[in-house]
């Protein structure tokens, strides 16, 4: 019941905001006004197709985008070498925000669900990437050194001894990665989406309807909590061996 305290006050709160008077009330819809809109076009409307368009973007950008971080991220977190060459490269990209690379995107990809998939790759792969490359740099040598002590072979030291030391890192890099794909949705779906929550979202601002807007914004946050949830539970069946040998 704790978890909820939270969520209660932020109600709270957006009611007091709301029925305060400091701000217009045709700026601030209420909590209820937004629920009934909510339902209404669960009900009526689209909006469960909205949110499936735009899980389904995320989940493909996120996937493409992870496969390909994380041996990328093996070679740069275990080769020092490599590391200290490519890191400037990929910093330069990682801090280059995908809504400026959408007039490049059209150019190359054209405006269809491609171009969508390109920017929440490119989002999610430079994200990803930074994390398991970070985690795996300050995987210990001490257990390779005890591994070869016992005579294990390069291959026996990397499938027994590095990859599940990794598992925690990838899964922080995917939960990254996943944030960071969300967070960039809406600026994927301005490139002429018709269906998704960054299209709701669009065309309720060109109507000006506020509430929309929130129930948009609200089911981004939503989808986007229940999946990180959902991978943290994944995450701690995955790595309770290593609690176990912690403790």
């Amino acid at each position: 019941m704790l978890v909820l305290v939270p969520w209660a006050v932020l109600v709270l709160v957006w009611y007091g905001v709301s029925r305060s008077g400091l701000i217009n009330p045709g700026l601030v819809p209420t909590p209820l006004q937004v629920g009934e809109r909510a339902w209404a076009l669960l009900v009526h409307g689209h909006l469960a197709r909205d949110m499936l368009w735009s899980t389904e973007r995320v989940l493909v950008g996120v996937v493409l985008g992870t496969v390909l971080a994380v041996p990328v991220g093996f070679l740069l977190g275990w080769y020092r070498e490599v590391r200290r060459f490519i890191d400037p490269v990929i910093n330069f990209f990682r801090a280059l925000p995908p809504i400026a690379l959408i007039p490049l995107v059209i150019v190359y990809f054209g405006i269809g669900e491609l171009a969508k998939i390109v920017i929440l790759f490119y989002a999610a792969f430079f994200a990803a990437v930074i994390v398991m490359y970070e985690g795996i740099a300050q995987i210990s040598p001490i257990y390779v050194r005890v591994a070869r002590t016992l005579g294990a072979t390069d291959g026996e030291i990397f499938r027994r001894v590095i990859v599940p030391l990794a598992v925690p890192h990838m899964l922080t890099a995917l939960r990254v990665a996943l944030g960071v794909a969300w967070a960039t949705l809406v600026a994927a779906e301005l490139l002429a989406a018709r269906e998704g929550l960054g299209a709701v979202i669009e065309n309720a601002a060109t109507f000006f309807q506020l509430d929309i807007i929130y129930v948009g914004i609200i089911s981004i946050g939503l989808i986007a909590l229940v999946m990180d949830l959902a991978l943290r539970a994944v995450a701690r069946r995955m790595v309770s061996w290593q609690e176990r040998i912690g403790s």
